[in-house]
């Protein structure tokens, strides 16, 4: 359970709590403010706040007053072109501002990402929860053979068992020292800016973090791949689901030029260009590296 019964009413509360605006909204957007998507198993997205939609995109390209627009299909168009010409600064003007429950290993992939606010829950000032992110089975997967960053065939039977029971024990008795160390009877104990570094990466920690659509786009287009480590791919994901209702046209031709779509080389292009034309085409003659040429295969479609 990633919410208690008192977060869920103060969730409900805020919900009702609506407030009049002259401000533009997405009624899609509306839908989703602070209610809670569950993430991993204890672990959520939420929205807290955010700013514009598909018409500021549009408002902004254009530099215009009111929304600008002469048809809802000038404004889909609009924004196929900024994307597909890799406009970038008209999708700066929507904002929006998330709560985020995540492994601490998570949040250190997250913060890569450097183009976002971020305010983290202190445990210098308050006590972690003691909650850990226990994968599944089906996610306990050995090392890949080929990939360094990725995973392998999944674990099973009895080695699933064992790696499960470790990592539950291990987590455990960390926090049972972390607690130790901080409450000790008749002692002052140690700081909880101290004590905090026992524990394991795996432990949840909180974080608001407040981002614009250009940049975030770029956060999905990396997470939210197949490639992507499955537990931050999740919460993209979640947050693709909440993106296609805030900005339906932009998360469409996001979909379409940036997950869907690929990036050739020029030295690719030439090789698409010469295959068109009747040329067999290696990777011999190709100029391109094996590495290159595989990905350039996986791309087109074609048999290695």
């Amino acid at each position: 359970m990633s919410l208690t019964p008192e977060q869920r009413a103060e969730i409900e509360a805020q919900r009702a709590g609506g407030e009049q605006t002259l401000r533009a909204v997405s009624p899609g957007m509306e839908a989703h403010l602070y209610r809670a998507h569950e993430v991993l198993d204890h672990g959520f997205v939420r929205v807290i706040d955010y700013m514009g939609d598909d018409a500021a995109i549009c408002q902004a390209a254009r530099v215009s007053y009111g929304k600008g627009t002469k048809s809802v299909q000038n404004d889909e168009g609009l924004i196929r072109y900024l994307m597909r010409h890799w406009h970038s600064t008209p999708f700066e003007m929507c904002e929006v501002k998330f709560h985020v429950k995540l492994p601490i290993f998570v949040a250190r992939q997250w913060i890569r990402h450097r183009t976002a606010n971020v305010n983290e829950y202190s445990a210098r000032y308050s006590i972690l929860d003691r909650e850990f992110y226990i994968p599944a089975p089906e996610h306990l997967a050995a090392q890949s053979v080929i990939n360094n960053q990725g995973r392998g065939a999944v674990l099973e039977g009895a080695e699933a068992a064992r790696v499960l029971e470790l990592l539950k024990a291990d987590a455990n008795r960390a926090y049972d020292h972390y607690e130790a160390m901080i409450s000790q009877e008749g002692q002052q104990g140690l700081a909880r800016e101290l004590a905090r570094m026992n524990l394991p990466a795996n432990i949840y920690t909180q974080w608001y973090w407040k981002i614009d659509l250009h940049n975030l786009f770029h956060f999905l287009r990396l997470r939210a791949d197949h490639h992507a480590q499955y537990e931050i791919r999740v919460y993209a994901e979640a947050i693709c689901k909440i993106v296609a209702d805030w900005v339906p046209f932009a998360y469409a031709a996001f979909e379409d030029y940036r997950m869907g779509g690929a990036t050739l080389s020029a030295r690719a292009l030439d090789c698409v260009r010469r295959m068109l034309a009747g040329e067999e085409v290696t990777e011999e003659n190709s100029g391109m590296s094996k590495g290159e040429w595989r990905e350039f295969l996986a791309v087109i479609g074609a048999k290695r």
